[in-house]
């Protein structure tokens, strides 16, 4: 074990279904999956925590074959979600949650140093709130906004304003939502100024991601990019590939070339199922045909 990464990445590795317009297929998901492969075919090293019943232990192996360090924690059950497309409209599903691996605890994540927490979870109470404070003091935080927002009530998906957000929000050096999530949180349609909502509460960097563009607020200018995929055939998991790309650049780049690189690489993402496993060369020629 390395003593020290770029990312420590905690969430859960899911085994779940797609039903697009009646085409079932199944696949491995989560935030942690797809953002953990776009860090990795970006040059960064990481770690990945996630909770997983044992017998469900072999989902980790294509991330292990990409050199991916993850720790898996046993739990009595693998979050499992059903997506649920009736439409071209990527914005709009149904999802359905079939069953959920425990929470995270302070007391499980390792003791590395990082330069990023990348907080991956799936749904409220994944990762308690009164940890990102505890977090933020050892390095910068990177928040999906869905585990604070999303829960599932009967098995179905329901979403619900953060009463907690103006506390903790400060301590959130990169924040992502989709633009039904910045809604959500600000009640603005209005993506724009949801994020300006949003930083003004005390995040960091706010990025939000919508099918034709993801945008980036810092707290002086609305930074956007287009996404451009050939086809839409790998949408699921969109939103979390942008952002960890996104923050895998930040690193060591500006916003607007950081932002330029997270669109290209999830243009590439979104036209085949599964994680990115492009090139960086790949990225930056896509970067070239963004303008």
């Amino acid at each position: 074990m390395k003593t020290g990464y770029d990312f420590l990445t905690i969430g859960h590795i899911t085994h779940d279904i797609l039903n697009d317009r009646g085409r079932v297929s199944r696949f491995i998901g989560g935030a942690a999956f797809f953002s953990s492969f776009a860090v990795k075919r970006s040059g960064a090293s990481l770690m990945v925590l996630s909770k997983l019943a044992k017998k469900d232990f072999g989902l980790l192996s294509q991330m292990r074959e990409e050199g991916i360090e993850v720790i898996a924690l046993p739990s009595t059950h693998t979050t499992s979600i059903e997506n649920i497309f009736e439409s071209e409209d990527v914005d709009r599903r149904k999802v359905n949650l079939l069953s959920q691996a425990e929470p995270f605890r302070l007391e499980e994540i390792p003791n590395v140093e990082t330069k990023i927490f990348n907080l991956a979870g799936l749904f409220y109470g994944d990762i308690p709130p009164d940890m990102i404070g505890s977090l933020a003091r050892k390095a910068a935080v990177g928040l999906d906004l869905q585990c604070m927002l999303r829960s599932s009530i009967g098995g179905s998906f329901s979403w619900s304003d953060w009463p907690e957000k103006r506390d903790y929000l400060p301590h959130i050096t990169y924040l992502k939502a989709d633009s039904l999530e910045s809604r959500i949180i600000t009640g603005n349609d209005d993506r724009r100024e949801a994020a300006k909502m949003l930083q003004d509460w005390g995040a960091g960097e706010v990025l939000i991601t919508h099918s034709s563009e993801v945008i980036v607020y810092d707290g002086t200018r609305v930074y956007s990019a287009p996404f451009n995929p050939s086809n839409l055939s790998g949408r699921t998991g969109r939103g979390d590939t942008c952002f960890a790309s996104y923050m895998t650049r930040r690193l060591t780049h500006g916003i607007e070339e950081s932002l330029s690189y997270a669109a290209a690489l999830t243009s590439i993402k979104m036209e085949k199922p599964g994680p990115f496993l492009g090139t960086m060369e790949d990225v930056f020629r896509r970067m070239e045909s963004l303008g």
